[in-house]
């Protein structure tokens, strides 16, 4: 029987103390709370913003597709994107152009994906979990989380709508899906910054920009400058995603405002430039802060984390809304355990839960962090299918983490072939790899921990004056040709 024509499960659902609360209505929450609704448990899904709202993010992995069937919403999600066959790369130092296929990944059966505009998308999902039986709240921003009460009974959050507005919850469970905003991992004082990593990003979106003709105009394009990366996603209005990622230092040299400087970055990659010749700029540019960060923990008696409230990598490979919804399938297991007072079951799927947690961010970070070293970017523009690595790169860029694919030994001899690629270029590895970490080193020193990672370069970049750029090596930026 359906939760939401079960009579039982009706009888319950108007009072403050669900089964459930699930903070944050994206990908995340609103899996989470639709699954957890589906198997008859009383689920209050909480958004602090109106839906439809803006969120950067519009690419999504093929490992996703199967993710929308088991929610039955894959129809809905292609009708509102564009489909994304492979991803291109892009070098100025190299006269060609480097495609990678999702169908030539070591499972055919996953060979594309779909990008999307994040408001329609985001939006589909949180009406899913309503429709599925979740109790949905937007424009209510949950602020506090006692999970261990003086009374000694069920956790207490706090919330606040959009008109001030104080409520009290009573759940049984709180699902912490806050995204960036990381509520409990930052009451709990668990958040921790990734030493290895930190960008910031500059975006904004073109209409009338030059796409692939044919299958490939989905594809997603990477194009490389001095200072970081570009991505380039094309949606189904028409519209084009464009946006630039480097290190903090770099917005250091910003002059006038985001829109001037997002066109001056541009400029800076020259075949990003000529796609764009005759596009327009369809409003102002928007910047965000994308230091890495994860928690010491994800779970407690009362509490789970899951998608970026626990843990947040480089949008590089548009892992994001893929690590969140998987996150949100895995915690459902062990919640519903716990919800039917299960106790080694749920100990047991926690546990997974943890592993998935951790080893998905891990995967793609290894080659978030070398993205922009000489080594990485020649084998990517010159891939080669020994030994089927080239296979598994593709498996591992399609999202194909969680199964029993045997990337694990490709990636071995693939992580062979770059360190002794390193070497061959060793001066050159070297200087590159130093003037990464002076710039993580810098960013890192100049933020401030009292003040949130994702705030740090809000619309007008303030804390980035603080960061000290550090110059590019030389032979690091354009003298690296061919290297």
């Amino acid at each position: 029987m359906n939760a939401s024509t079960d009579p039982h499960h009706l009888a319950r659902t108007t009072g403050s103390d669900p089964d459930v609360l699930v903070i944050g209505g994206g990908p995340a929450g609103s899996t989470a709370a639709a699954l957890l609704a589906q198997k008859g448990h009383d689920v209050v899904l909480l958004e602090k913003a109106q839906h439809p709202r803006f969120h950067i993010g519009e690419s999504l992995l093929p490992m996703n597709m199967p993710l929308f069937d088991r929610l039955d919403l894959r129809n809905e999600v292609e009708a509102i994107g564009i489909t994304k066959h492979g991803a291109e790369f892009v070098s100025p130092w190299h006269e060609h152009t480097s495609r990678f296929m999702f169908g030539e990944a070591m499972d055919k059966s996953f060979p594309y994906a779909v990008h999307v505009r994040r408001s329609e998308f985001d939006e589909l999902l949180f009406r899913n979990a309503a429709r599925r039986g979740a109790r949905t709240f937007e424009g209510h921003r949950a602020t506090h989380v006692d999970l261990h009460p003086a009374d000694g009974g069920r956790p207490i959050v706090k919330v606040k709508d959009d008109a001030g507005v104080e409520t009290v919850w009573r759940p049984r469970f709180v699902v912490d899906a806050s995204g960036r905003d990381t509520l409990l991992s930052n009451q709990l004082d668990a958040k921790r910054r990734n030493r290895k990593h930190a960008s910031a990003a500059l975006f904004g979106h073109f209409e009338n920009a030059k796409r692939t003709p044919g299958r490939l105009e989905g594809s997603i394009t990477l194009f490389w400058f001095d200072h970081g990366w570009f991505w380039y996603i094309p949606l189904r209005d028409g519209s084009t995603s464009v946006g630039a990622v480097a290190h903090p230092g770099y917005f250091k040299n910003r002059k006038g405002d985001l829109t001037q400087f997002l066109m001056e970055t541009i400029a800076l990659a020259p075949k990003l430039a000529e796609r764009l010749k005759d596009a327009t700029l369809m409003g102002p540019a928007t910047s965000t802060g994308n230091y890495a960060y994860d928690s010491t923990l994800c779970r407690g008696e009362r509490f789970v984390m899951i998608g970026d409230a626990y843990a947040f990598v480089d949008p590089m490979f548009s892992s994001g809304v893929y690590l969140a919804m998987n996150s949100a399938f895995e915690s459902v297991v062990a919640v519903d355990h716990v919800l039917r007072g299960e106790a080694k079951q749920a100990e047991r799927a926690f546990r997974q839960l943890e592993k998935v947690l951790r080893h998905g961010p891990k995967m793609f970070s290894w080659f978030i962090y070398r993205i922009t070293s000489p080594a990485i970017r020649n084998i990517f523009m010159n891939p080669q299918n020994v030994w089927r690595m080239q296979e598994a790169l593709l498996s591992i860029l399609a999202g194909d983490l969680f199964r029993n694919t045997p990337v694990g030994p490709r990636m071995l001899g693939f992580k062979f072939i770059y360190y002794c690629h390193c070497i061959s270029i060793l001066p050159l590895a070297f200087k590159t790899w130093a003037w990464r970490r002076r710039n993580v080193k810098a960013a890192l020193e100049a933020a401030e921990p009292s003040v949130r990672l994702e705030d740090r370069l809000a619309s007008e970049l303030p804390h980035v004056a603080d960061v000290v750029p550090v110059p590019l090596p030389a032979g690091v930026g354009a003298a690296a040709v061919h290297q």
